[in-house]
Protein backbone atom coordinates (compact mmCIF):
# COMPACT_ATOMS: atom_id res chain seq x y z
CA UNK A 1 0.00 0.00 0.00
CA UNK A 2 2.79 2.44 0.72
CA UNK A 3 3.92 2.60 -3.12
CA UNK A 4 0.69 3.47 -4.22
CA UNK A 5 0.21 5.54 -1.74
CA UNK A 6 3.41 7.66 -2.50
CA UNK A 7 2.86 7.79 -6.49
CA UNK A 8 -0.42 10.00 -4.84
CA UNK A 9 0.99 12.01 -3.51
CA UNK A 10 3.74 12.74 -6.67
CA UNK A 11 0.64 13.05 -8.95
CA UNK A 12 -0.66 15.86 -6.39
CA UNK A 13 2.00 17.43 -5.27
CA UNK A 14 1.83 20.02 -8.22
CA UNK A 15 -1.62 21.27 -7.03
CA UNK A 16 0.32 21.57 -3.50
CA UNK A 17 2.59 23.74 -5.07
CA UNK A 18 0.20 26.38 -7.35
CA UNK A 19 1.02 24.26 -10.55
CA UNK A 20 -2.30 24.51 -12.72
CA UNK A 21 -3.66 21.37 -14.57
CA UNK A 22 -3.59 22.17 -17.95
CA UNK A 23 -5.99 19.04 -19.07
CA UNK A 24 -9.01 20.66 -20.80
CA UNK A 25 -11.49 19.82 -18.55
CA UNK A 26 -10.19 22.11 -16.11
CA UNK A 27 -9.78 24.96 -18.47
CA UNK A 28 -13.11 27.42 -18.57
CA UNK A 29 -12.00 29.01 -21.78
CA UNK A 30 -9.29 26.66 -22.72
CA UNK A 31 -6.66 29.63 -22.24
CA UNK A 32 -5.15 29.95 -18.70
CA UNK A 33 -8.60 29.28 -16.74
CA UNK A 34 -10.35 32.35 -17.59
CA UNK A 35 -14.33 33.46 -19.11
CA UNK A 36 -14.30 34.89 -22.41
CA UNK A 37 -15.60 38.38 -22.43
CA UNK A 38 -18.89 38.41 -23.91
CA UNK A 39 -19.08 38.48 -27.95
CA UNK A 40 -20.47 41.33 -29.71
CA UNK A 41 -23.35 40.94 -32.41
CA UNK A 42 -21.50 40.23 -35.25
CA UNK A 43 -22.93 42.52 -38.22
CA UNK A 44 -24.41 39.83 -40.41
CA UNK A 45 -26.50 39.27 -36.67
CA UNK A 46 -27.31 42.64 -36.18
CA UNK A 47 -29.04 42.93 -40.17
CA UNK A 48 -30.71 39.90 -39.02
CA UNK A 49 -32.37 41.21 -36.36
CA UNK A 50 -33.22 44.28 -38.07
CA UNK A 51 -34.65 42.04 -40.53
CA UNK A 52 -36.79 40.66 -38.27
CA UNK A 53 -37.97 43.76 -36.81
CA UNK A 54 -39.18 45.33 -40.06
CA UNK A 55 -40.42 42.33 -41.50
CA UNK A 56 -38.68 42.49 -44.41
CA UNK A 57 -40.58 39.49 -46.17
CA UNK A 58 -43.68 41.19 -46.22
CA UNK A 59 -42.13 44.40 -48.21
CA UNK A 60 -42.66 42.61 -51.02
CA UNK A 61 -46.90 43.39 -50.34
CA UNK A 62 -46.56 47.00 -50.70
CA UNK A 63 -45.17 47.68 -54.06
CA UNK A 64 -48.91 46.71 -55.69
CA UNK A 65 -50.84 49.33 -54.19
CA UNK A 66 -49.05 52.05 -56.26
CA UNK A 67 -49.13 49.93 -59.30
CA UNK A 68 -52.66 49.02 -58.86
CA UNK A 69 -53.95 52.62 -57.84
CA UNK A 70 -52.19 53.96 -61.33
CA UNK A 71 -53.86 51.05 -62.90
CA UNK A 72 -57.16 52.70 -61.78
CA UNK A 73 -56.78 56.11 -62.78
CA UNK A 74 -55.53 54.61 -65.91
CA UNK A 75 -52.09 55.74 -66.65
CA UNK A 76 -48.71 53.48 -66.85
CA UNK A 77 -46.71 54.17 -63.78
CA UNK A 78 -44.25 56.66 -63.78
CA UNK A 79 -42.31 59.41 -61.82
CA UNK A 80 -45.06 60.12 -59.47
CA UNK A 81 -45.80 56.17 -59.26
CA UNK A 82 -41.82 55.23 -58.18
CA UNK A 83 -42.42 57.86 -55.56
CA UNK A 84 -45.73 56.63 -54.20
CA UNK A 85 -43.56 53.10 -53.94
CA UNK A 86 -40.76 54.82 -51.82
CA UNK A 87 -43.16 56.31 -49.59
CA UNK A 88 -45.15 53.52 -49.25
CA UNK A 89 -42.33 51.27 -48.38
CA UNK A 90 -40.70 53.59 -45.32
CA UNK A 91 -44.29 54.06 -43.70
CA UNK A 92 -44.80 50.70 -43.60
CA UNK A 93 -41.51 49.53 -42.20
CA UNK A 94 -41.88 52.64 -39.82
CA UNK A 95 -45.31 50.95 -38.75
CA UNK A 96 -43.55 47.58 -38.07
CA UNK A 97 -40.52 48.95 -35.86
CA UNK A 98 -43.10 51.45 -33.88
CA UNK A 99 -45.55 47.84 -33.85
CA UNK A 100 -42.63 46.10 -31.59
CA UNK A 101 -41.87 49.23 -29.76
CA UNK A 102 -45.46 49.48 -28.44
CA UNK A 103 -45.09 45.60 -28.11
CA UNK A 104 -42.58 45.53 -25.89
CA UNK A 105 -43.66 44.46 -22.63
CA UNK A 106 -46.00 41.80 -24.15
CA UNK A 107 -43.85 40.25 -26.97
CA UNK A 108 -41.17 39.95 -23.52
CA UNK A 109 -44.47 37.23 -22.32
CA UNK A 110 -45.45 36.20 -25.62
CA UNK A 111 -42.76 36.66 -28.14
CA UNK A 112 -39.66 36.59 -26.30
CA UNK A 113 -37.44 35.75 -29.13
CA UNK A 114 -38.39 38.84 -31.24
CA UNK A 115 -35.32 41.33 -31.34
CA UNK A 116 -36.47 43.71 -28.58
CA UNK A 117 -37.78 41.47 -25.88
CA UNK A 118 -34.51 39.11 -26.53
CA UNK A 119 -32.09 42.16 -26.42
CA UNK A 120 -30.65 42.48 -29.48
CA UNK A 121 -32.15 45.27 -30.78
CA UNK A 122 -32.83 48.26 -28.18
CA UNK A 123 -36.03 49.89 -28.02
CA UNK A 124 -35.13 53.25 -28.07
CA UNK A 125 -33.01 52.47 -31.66
CA UNK A 126 -36.50 50.81 -32.88
CA UNK A 127 -38.62 53.66 -32.00
CA UNK A 128 -35.56 56.13 -33.67
CA UNK A 129 -36.13 54.26 -37.18
CA UNK A 130 -40.07 54.54 -37.03
CA UNK A 131 -39.59 58.18 -36.72
CA UNK A 132 -36.49 58.51 -39.12
CA UNK A 133 -39.00 56.21 -41.62
CA UNK A 134 -41.96 58.01 -41.61
CA UNK A 135 -40.00 61.86 -41.57
CA UNK A 136 -38.57 59.99 -45.39
CA UNK A 137 -41.75 58.24 -46.33
CA UNK A 138 -43.49 62.01 -46.18
CA UNK A 139 -40.39 63.82 -47.48
CA UNK A 140 -40.59 61.22 -50.76
CA UNK A 141 -44.50 61.54 -51.07
CA UNK A 142 -43.79 65.01 -50.98
CA UNK A 143 -41.99 64.92 -53.88
CA UNK A 144 -45.24 63.68 -55.55
CA UNK A 145 -47.15 66.65 -55.23
CA UNK A 146 -49.21 68.66 -52.55
CA UNK A 147 -52.28 65.82 -53.06
CA UNK A 148 -49.97 62.92 -52.79
CA UNK A 149 -48.50 64.50 -49.42
CA UNK A 150 -52.06 65.06 -47.77
CA UNK A 151 -52.77 61.40 -48.31
CA UNK A 152 -49.70 60.08 -47.15
CA UNK A 153 -49.83 62.31 -44.22
CA UNK A 154 -53.14 60.79 -43.21
CA UNK A 155 -51.79 57.58 -43.99
CA UNK A 156 -48.59 58.05 -41.95
CA UNK A 157 -51.13 59.25 -39.07
CA UNK A 158 -53.31 56.02 -39.26
CA UNK A 159 -50.56 53.65 -38.86
CA UNK A 160 -49.08 55.76 -35.69
CA UNK A 161 -52.44 55.66 -34.40
CA UNK A 162 -53.10 52.19 -34.80
CA UNK A 163 -49.48 50.78 -33.29
CA UNK A 164 -49.96 53.43 -30.58
CA UNK A 165 -53.64 52.95 -29.71
CA UNK A 166 -56.05 50.98 -31.63
CA UNK A 167 -54.14 47.65 -31.87
CA UNK A 168 -55.99 46.28 -29.26
CA UNK A 169 -59.54 47.80 -29.45
CA UNK A 170 -62.57 47.10 -31.78
CA UNK A 171 -61.03 49.71 -34.03
CA UNK A 172 -57.72 47.97 -34.84
CA UNK A 173 -59.23 45.79 -37.58
CA UNK A 174 -60.51 49.25 -39.38
CA UNK A 175 -57.41 51.17 -38.59
CA UNK A 176 -55.49 48.34 -40.58
CA UNK A 177 -57.57 48.44 -43.51
CA UNK A 178 -57.53 51.94 -43.60
CA UNK A 179 -53.63 52.42 -43.70
CA UNK A 180 -54.40 49.46 -46.69
CA UNK A 181 -56.64 51.76 -48.51
CA UNK A 182 -54.84 55.14 -48.33
CA UNK A 183 -51.77 53.71 -49.68
CA UNK A 184 -53.43 52.15 -52.92
CA UNK A 185 -55.29 56.15 -52.89
CA UNK A 186 -51.29 57.35 -52.12
CA UNK A 187 -49.90 55.42 -55.40
CA UNK A 188 -52.96 56.32 -57.53
CA UNK A 189 -53.27 60.42 -56.12
CA UNK A 190 -49.60 60.39 -56.83
CA UNK A 191 -49.30 58.76 -60.36
CA UNK A 192 -52.60 61.05 -61.52
CA UNK A 193 -51.07 64.43 -60.00
CA UNK A 194 -47.78 63.39 -62.29
CA UNK A 195 -49.97 62.89 -65.26
CA UNK A 196 -51.74 66.09 -65.28
CA UNK A 197 -49.44 68.79 -64.56
CA UNK A 198 -47.33 70.71 -67.57
CA UNK A 199 -44.84 73.12 -67.31
CA UNK A 200 -45.89 76.26 -69.04
CA UNK A 201 -44.68 76.29 -72.93
CA UNK A 202 -45.36 72.49 -73.09
CA UNK A 203 -46.21 71.79 -76.94
CA UNK A 204 -49.88 70.32 -77.08
CA UNK A 205 -52.26 69.06 -79.67
CA UNK A 206 -55.65 69.53 -79.35
CA UNK A 207 -58.42 66.78 -79.95
CA UNK A 208 -60.31 68.78 -81.75
CA UNK A 209 -59.80 70.90 -84.89
CA UNK A 210 -59.15 74.67 -84.35
CA UNK A 211 -57.83 76.85 -87.22
CA UNK A 212 -55.14 76.14 -89.60
CA UNK A 213 -51.62 76.41 -87.99
CA UNK A 214 -53.10 77.50 -84.53
CA UNK A 215 -50.88 75.79 -81.96
CA UNK A 216 -52.26 75.43 -78.18
CA UNK A 217 -49.72 76.10 -75.24
CA UNK A 218 -50.52 74.28 -71.66
CA UNK A 219 -50.76 76.99 -69.42
CA UNK A 220 -51.56 75.98 -65.79
CA UNK A 221 -53.50 72.35 -65.26
CA UNK A 222 -56.08 73.02 -62.35
CA UNK A 223 -58.04 69.94 -62.55
CA UNK A 224 -58.27 67.00 -65.21
CA UNK A 225 -60.10 68.16 -68.47
CA UNK A 226 -60.18 71.85 -67.15
CA UNK A 227 -56.46 72.95 -68.39
CA UNK A 228 -56.20 76.51 -69.07
CA UNK A 229 -54.94 76.88 -72.79
CA UNK A 230 -53.81 79.83 -75.12
CA UNK A 231 -53.93 80.36 -78.66
CA UNK A 232 -51.78 81.97 -80.69
CA UNK A 233 -53.55 83.60 -83.76
CA UNK A 234 -51.96 84.06 -86.16
CA UNK A 235 -51.63 87.71 -88.17
CA UNK A 236 -49.30 89.29 -85.65
CA UNK A 237 -45.26 89.95 -86.53
CA UNK A 238 -43.96 88.91 -83.09
CA UNK A 239 -46.35 86.62 -81.89
CA UNK A 240 -49.70 88.13 -82.89
CA UNK A 241 -52.98 88.39 -80.83
CA UNK A 242 -53.69 86.06 -78.36
CA UNK A 243 -57.08 85.26 -76.87
CA UNK A 244 -58.05 82.61 -74.07
CA UNK A 245 -59.97 79.32 -75.21
CA UNK A 246 -63.88 79.59 -75.47
CA UNK A 247 -64.09 75.74 -74.03
CA UNK A 248 -61.95 73.48 -72.01
CA UNK A 249 -61.01 70.70 -73.91
CA UNK A 250 -62.41 67.28 -74.15
CA UNK A 251 -58.70 66.20 -74.35
CA UNK A 252 -55.19 66.67 -74.21
CA UNK A 253 -52.14 64.73 -75.59
CA UNK A 254 -48.83 65.67 -74.17
CA UNK A 255 -45.81 65.22 -76.18
CA UNK A 256 -44.70 62.11 -75.02
CA UNK A 257 -48.04 60.65 -76.27
CA UNK A 258 -50.03 60.52 -72.97
CA UNK A 259 -53.80 60.71 -73.29
CA UNK A 260 -55.98 62.54 -70.40
CA UNK A 261 -58.56 61.03 -70.57
CA UNK A 262 -61.72 63.54 -67.91
CA UNK A 263 -63.03 62.31 -64.94
CA UNK A 264 -59.47 59.38 -63.90
CA UNK A 265 -59.04 61.38 -61.26
CA UNK A 266 -57.63 59.33 -57.98
CA UNK A 267 -61.56 58.66 -56.88
CA UNK A 268 -61.56 55.90 -59.50
CA UNK A 269 -59.54 54.21 -57.33
CA UNK A 270 -61.67 54.08 -54.88
CA UNK A 271 -63.34 50.93 -55.61
CA UNK A 272 -60.15 49.24 -55.99
CA UNK A 273 -58.90 50.57 -52.78
CA UNK A 274 -62.13 49.33 -50.72
CA UNK A 275 -61.25 45.88 -52.15
CA UNK A 276 -57.74 45.66 -50.79
CA UNK A 277 -58.70 47.28 -47.41
CA UNK A 278 -61.72 44.22 -46.79
CA UNK A 279 -59.22 41.90 -47.24
CA UNK A 280 -56.55 43.70 -44.96
CA UNK A 281 -59.14 43.81 -41.85
CA UNK A 282 -59.96 40.46 -42.13
CA UNK A 283 -56.67 39.30 -41.86
CA UNK A 284 -56.06 41.39 -39.18
CA UNK A 285 -59.27 40.19 -37.24
CA UNK A 286 -57.40 36.70 -37.77
CA UNK A 287 -53.77 38.31 -36.23
CA UNK A 288 -55.37 39.04 -33.13
CA UNK A 289 -55.67 35.72 -32.29
CA UNK A 290 -52.36 34.05 -33.51
CA UNK A 291 -50.23 34.34 -30.33
CA UNK A 292 -53.20 31.99 -28.33
CA UNK A 293 -55.24 30.67 -31.35
CA UNK A 294 -58.65 29.03 -30.16
CA UNK A 295 -60.49 31.31 -32.33
CA UNK A 296 -62.37 29.35 -35.07
CA UNK A 297 -65.24 32.02 -36.24
CA UNK A 298 -62.44 34.79 -37.69
CA UNK A 299 -61.20 32.23 -39.70
CA UNK A 300 -64.40 31.72 -41.33
CA UNK A 301 -65.14 34.90 -41.76
CA UNK A 302 -62.11 35.78 -43.50
CA UNK A 303 -62.77 32.83 -45.53
CA UNK A 304 -66.04 33.86 -46.48
CA UNK A 305 -64.44 37.15 -47.19
CA UNK A 306 -61.80 35.93 -49.37
CA UNK A 307 -64.64 34.21 -51.40
CA UNK A 308 -66.65 37.66 -51.69
CA UNK A 309 -63.64 39.51 -52.59
CA UNK A 310 -62.46 36.69 -55.70
CA UNK A 311 -66.41 37.04 -56.53
CA UNK A 312 -66.46 40.52 -56.92
CA UNK A 313 -62.93 40.72 -58.69
CA UNK A 314 -64.46 38.50 -61.22
CA UNK A 315 -67.75 40.92 -61.54
CA UNK A 316 -65.54 44.15 -62.35
CA UNK A 317 -68.17 46.42 -61.16
CA UNK A 318 -67.66 50.28 -60.17
CA UNK A 319 -68.72 50.88 -56.84
CA UNK A 320 -72.38 53.06 -56.82
CA UNK A 321 -71.94 56.48 -58.61
CA UNK A 322 -68.50 56.02 -59.39
CA UNK A 323 -66.83 55.98 -62.67
CA UNK A 324 -67.00 53.17 -64.95
CA UNK A 325 -64.11 50.97 -64.59
CA UNK A 326 -61.48 50.72 -68.34
CA UNK A 327 -62.78 47.63 -70.29
CA UNK A 328 -60.35 44.57 -69.34
CA UNK A 329 -57.83 43.54 -72.88
CA UNK A 330 -58.01 40.92 -74.16
CA UNK A 331 -54.95 39.84 -72.09
CA UNK A 332 -56.77 41.17 -68.62
CA UNK A 333 -59.58 38.88 -69.59
CA UNK A 334 -57.55 35.76 -69.38
CA UNK A 335 -54.94 36.73 -66.65
CA UNK A 336 -58.00 38.09 -64.30
CA UNK A 337 -59.23 34.26 -63.46
CA UNK A 338 -55.93 33.44 -63.35
CA UNK A 339 -54.83 36.29 -60.87
CA UNK A 340 -57.80 35.75 -58.64
CA UNK A 341 -57.53 32.12 -58.78
CA UNK A 342 -54.00 32.24 -57.22
CA UNK A 343 -55.52 34.81 -54.73
CA UNK A 344 -57.98 32.18 -53.65
CA UNK A 345 -56.03 30.33 -52.96
CA UNK A 346 -53.21 31.78 -51.57
CA UNK A 347 -55.15 33.01 -48.56
CA UNK A 348 -58.17 30.40 -48.77
CA UNK A 349 -56.12 27.40 -47.82
CA UNK A 350 -54.32 28.36 -44.75
CA UNK A 351 -57.83 29.93 -43.74
CA UNK A 352 -59.14 27.14 -43.77
CA UNK A 353 -56.82 24.86 -41.61
CA UNK A 354 -56.52 27.53 -39.40
CA UNK A 355 -60.77 27.14 -39.18
CA UNK A 356 -60.70 23.42 -38.76
CA UNK A 357 -57.89 23.58 -35.87
CA UNK A 358 -57.49 27.05 -34.56
CA UNK A 359 -53.93 26.00 -32.83
CA UNK A 360 -51.28 29.01 -32.68
CA UNK A 361 -48.96 27.35 -35.47
CA UNK A 362 -51.84 27.12 -38.17
CA UNK A 363 -53.37 30.63 -37.13
CA UNK A 364 -49.67 32.50 -38.02
CA UNK A 365 -49.76 30.50 -41.37
CA UNK A 366 -53.43 32.16 -41.92
CA UNK A 367 -51.94 35.65 -41.21
CA UNK A 368 -49.01 34.93 -43.29
CA UNK A 369 -50.77 33.63 -45.93
CA UNK A 370 -53.34 36.30 -45.81
CA UNK A 371 -49.90 38.98 -45.98
CA UNK A 372 -48.70 37.51 -49.30
CA UNK A 373 -52.44 37.11 -50.75
CA UNK A 374 -51.92 41.04 -50.72
CA UNK A 375 -49.48 40.56 -54.50
CA UNK A 376 -51.95 38.20 -56.12
CA UNK A 377 -54.92 41.03 -55.33
CA UNK A 378 -53.13 44.12 -56.40
CA UNK A 379 -52.45 41.96 -59.34
CA UNK A 380 -55.83 41.16 -60.30
CA UNK A 381 -57.23 44.84 -59.63
CA UNK A 382 -54.18 45.82 -61.94
CA UNK A 383 -55.68 43.71 -64.61
CA UNK A 384 -59.63 44.63 -64.56
CA UNK A 385 -58.35 47.91 -64.48
CA UNK A 386 -57.16 47.36 -68.10
CA UNK A 387 -52.76 46.58 -67.27
CA UNK A 388 -52.69 43.29 -67.49
CA UNK A 389 -48.63 43.75 -67.76
CA UNK A 390 -48.51 45.71 -64.64
CA UNK A 391 -51.02 42.71 -62.88
CA UNK A 392 -47.70 40.66 -64.32
CA UNK A 393 -44.72 42.63 -63.05
CA UNK A 394 -46.97 42.05 -59.41
CA UNK A 395 -47.13 38.43 -59.77
CA UNK A 396 -43.11 38.82 -60.16
CA UNK A 397 -42.82 39.46 -56.60
CA UNK A 398 -44.70 36.49 -55.56
CA UNK A 399 -41.85 34.24 -55.64
CA UNK A 400 -39.47 36.48 -53.80
CA UNK A 401 -41.54 37.13 -51.07
CA UNK A 402 -42.63 33.35 -50.66
CA UNK A 403 -38.66 32.66 -50.57
CA UNK A 404 -37.61 35.38 -48.28
CA UNK A 405 -40.09 34.49 -45.84
CA UNK A 406 -39.00 30.85 -45.63
CA UNK A 407 -35.96 33.00 -43.26
CA UNK A 408 -38.16 35.72 -41.88
CA UNK A 409 -41.91 35.57 -40.73
CA UNK A 410 -44.02 37.75 -41.92
CA UNK A 411 -45.87 37.94 -38.92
Amino acid sequence: MRPLRLLAAVAGAPRLLGARPTAPPYSLSGARGTAPAPDRPSTRERLRAWAELLRVSALFTVPGDALAGAAAVGRRPDRGTALAIGASLCLYEAGMALNDWADREEDAVDRPHRPIPSGRIAPGAALAAAGVLTAAGLALAGRAGRPALAVASGLAATVWAYDLRLKHTRLGPAAMASARTLDLLLGATATAGAGVTATSGTTATRGTTGTRGTTATVGTAKAVGTAATVATMPGGAGGGATAPAARPRPAIRHAPGRTLTPGRTPAAALPAALLLGAHTYAVTAVSRHEAQGGSTAAPLAALAGAAGLGAALLRGRAAPGGPPPSPPTAAGRLLLPAFAAAYLRTSGVPLLHAALNPSPPLTQRAVGGGIRAMIPLQAALAARAGAPVGGLAVMGLVPLARALSRKVSPT
